[in-house]
């Protein structure tokens, strides 16, 4: 059944036409392969049967979005909660199945709910060094008569080892200033006056409630149940890793981690499993090519939600009205 849409939502979607086109472009891998073969691509096949062809040492930033342990439907495939000791050895497999695939200086982000962070924090400290958990606040979330409204989700920091990358600069928050202080001689103290307001520039902390969720009328927003925002797994990738770094996600889902290594000059690859969700991929890698802009993110900071009132900004994507199998052609 197709869903109907107002006007104006610009969620992404693929019509069976593109489908047929894009899937052209998905890559299947059944031998060994290299790091070359890998870069920049979309491979629509299960993980575990992609695992054995992968090359060693070839990561240097990891983000693994697993299905948390919830019964939940990617698009027909059907991801059931399981006991507690089934999906910690579930997980167990897939994260020591990863292990090898990573350089000793990568990073490592695993993302999570609370209650799945409690099944698989053990396991994560088993294969990797915890550097810290951080706590999103989704501005979603669905309200409960008997229970507090759940509205945050986990990601915990690791490394493989005590030599690793890591940029704060990069990931600088703007924020506009409720106290002005001045110093003795009438200059603002640690903070700066703009055309649209006083803003300083802080360090983040562990805890994000800048971020903003996809919705319809987001040219990143897609149909995918779980999908991440840009802005989100942008800080993951400015932090950790450096232009032209190789950025490997598993469980790609909708691409943003895709997306956004694309955006930001790094090198990547994706496995997805659900088809349709992996031209959808192709689709947003395209229309990066022609807008690279990150919503939230610009003049290389990141600005907390609502503050970029009278900047203009580009959110509105540019290739919203081209015909992304055009430009793979």
């Amino acid at each position: 059944m197709i869903k109907a849409r107002a006007p104006r939502n610009r969620t992404l979607t693929c019509t069976d036409a593109e489908m047929a086109e894009l899937s052209a472009f998905l890559l299947c891998v059944s031998t060994r392969a290299s790091v070359g073969s890998l870069t920049n691509h979309v491979i629509n096949q299960d993980y575990f049967e992609v695992r054995p062809f992968l090359p060693s040492e070839f990561v240097d930033l990891l983000i693994l979005d697993p299905p948390y342990n919830l019964t939940k439907n990617y698009n027909g495939h059907v991801f059931r909660s399981k006991e507690a000791n089934e999906y910690i050895s579930w997980f167990d497999g897939i994260l020591s199945s990863l292990i090898p695939l990573l350089r000793t200086t990568a990073s490592v982000y695993i993302c999570s709910d609370w209650k799945t962070s409690n099944l698989i924090f053990p396991i994560i400290d088993k294969h990797l060094y915890v550097r810290n958990r951080i706590t999103w606040e989704r501005e979603k979330g669905r309200g409960a008569k008997t229970n507090w409204k759940n509205n945050t989700e986990d990601i915990w920091y690791c490394t493989v080892g005590d030599d690793y990358y890591f940029n704060v600069d990069a990931v600088k928050l703007k924020r506009r200033v409720i106290a002005p202080y001045r110093s003795g001689d009438g200059q603002p103290k640690d903070w700066e006056e703009t055309k649209i307001g006083k803003y300083r520039l802080t360090y983040p902390s562990n805890f994000w409630s800048d971020i903003t969720i996809p919705f319809w009328s987001m040219p990143e927003n897609t149909d995918h149940p779980t999908q991440k925002p840009e802005k989100l797994i942008a800080k993951l990738v400015l932090a950790s890793s450096r232009p032209g770094d190789f950025v490997f996600d598993p469980f790609l889902g909708s691409g943003t981690t895709a997306v956004v290594a694309k955006k930001l000059g790094r090198r990547f690859c994706g496995i997805e499993l659900n088809r349709e969700y992996c031209c959808w991929v192709l689709k947003r890698l395209k229309q990066a090519e022609v807008d690279n802009s990150i919503q939230g993110y610009a003049e290389e900071v990141f600005w907390e939600r609502n503050s970029l009132n009278g900047q203009k900004q580009n959110i509105v994507t540019k290739s919203s009205d081209v015909n992304a199998l055009e430009l793979f052609k």
